[in-house]
């Protein structure tokens, strides 16, 4: 299988895993440049991972360059992606695909129309972890699903993050920027979701940088987006879950005994590990018995940042579909921006898209994996 030439936008913090697994691991990436709006960030990972730093045009212009990784902040996703489309280039971006529903059909739309294809983060369901609950649910290991709960608490990313301003504006918060990985969990779990509703509400109107290594240490800046939101998910198949999502619990770095998601069937539940990560571990209860820890059956346990938009080039060069796809994806955005319209209207809102349950990985996974 031949590599494909990769470049890179937006070299913060995430794009350190990004460039590591697409050099280190993936077999079937080729990564040629890196660019940022500032060029300092950019020659940091160029000369880190001894690649090509550029301006953004530049990037866009470089005729070996097949597909491009946009890891730019959230509400540049639209305006980024689009260009990259425009340059003749496939696209794989980090959550979400945009910050509106209108921006994430126009990019599928003008892709479709050049023969281009669009591929969007979280990958994380294509880990050991969730592959290994896809094998549980399908061979019945806790009976049909009718029930489910799945919880993000946390401080907020002021304490760790050094410029966290972004998180509570529009186009991030709980649901925007933690709601991908549990949204999209759901979805290849259980399916595409029939409707939501929700209440949701800001709890502290200001926020204080504090994490001590920022140089805003101490600053405060206001909240413009719903820091803790409660949502029934409503799926196609039956299945009704709750999720509640918040920055707003003081002193909670970590979510100690409570599930990341819990699903209950008919025979037991399952208990899903942290859907932001790609291992275990993870607890069947089947009838009355005490739960047991399950192991993971699949690989690709540690940080596999990347996985999709690898799975998504050799969908490209075999005329296959992808699992991290843009219909995937744009049927996860409708979903959270749902989830924010229930809370705003204080009505339940019905899902326009669906999409396909993503296939999961083989068993015997080809090459392209592999470095």
């Amino acid at each position: 299988m031949g590599k494909m030439k990769a470049g890179l936008i937006g070299c913060g913090m995430i794009s350190e895993i990004y460039l590591k697994n697409a050099i280190e691991r993936f077999g079937n990436i080729d990564m040629v440049a890196v660019a940022n709006r500032s060029p300092g960030p950019a020659q940091k990972r160029a000369e880190q991972f001894n690649l090509q730093a550029c301006s953004v045009d530049e990037l866009l212009d470089h005729s070996d360059i097949q597909v491009v990784m946009n890891l730019t902040p959230p509400d540049q996703h639209f305006p980024v992606s689009m260009r990259i489309l425009q340059a003749g280039k496939h696209v794989y971006s980090e959550k979400p695909l945009a910050v509106t529903f209108d921006e994430g059909q126009k990019l599928l739309t003008y892709a479709k129309e050049h023969d281009l294809h669009v591929g969007c983060a979280p990958d994380t369901f294509l880990g050991g972890g969730l592959q290994t609950c896809r094998k549980l649910i399908d061979e019945g290991a806790i009976g049909e699903p009718f029930s489910g709960q799945a919880l993000m608490l946390s401080c907020g990313p002021e304490h760790f993050h050094p410029n966290p301003e972004f998180f509570y504006q529009p186009g991030a918060g709980p649901i925007l920027d933690w709601g991908p990985y549990y949204v999209s969990a759901l979805i290849a779990l259980l399916g595409p979701v029939k409707r939501v509703g929700s209440v949701g509400k800001i709890v502290f109107s200001e926020r204080t940088v504090e994490a001590q290594d920022s140089p805003r240490y101490g600053e405060t800046f206001k909240v413009e987006v719903p820091t803790t939101v409660t949502s029934i998910l409503e799926f196609a198949q039956g299945t009704a879950v709750n999720l509640t999502m918040s920055f707003d619990m003081p002193f909670l770095h970590h979510q100690a005994d409570l599930p990341y998601i819990r699903l209950y069937g008919k025979k037991g539940n399952l208990t899903l590990p942290d859907v932001n990560t790609f291992g275990g571990p993870i607890y069947l209860r089947e009838g009355a018995e005490k739960a047991r820890e399950i192991d993971v059956s699949s690989g690709f346990t540690e940080n596999c940042r990347g996985m999709g938009l690898s799975d998504m080039i050799y969908a490209i060069q075999e005329g296959k579909s992808y699992r991290a796809n843009g219909e995937f994806a744009l049927h996860t955005l409708e979903v959270m921006l749902k989830i924010l319209e229930s809370a705003e209207v204080g009505e339940f809102r019905d899902l326009e898209t669906t999409c396909e349950r993503p296939k999961p990985l083989p068993e015997n996974m080809p090459d392209y994996l592999y470095t």
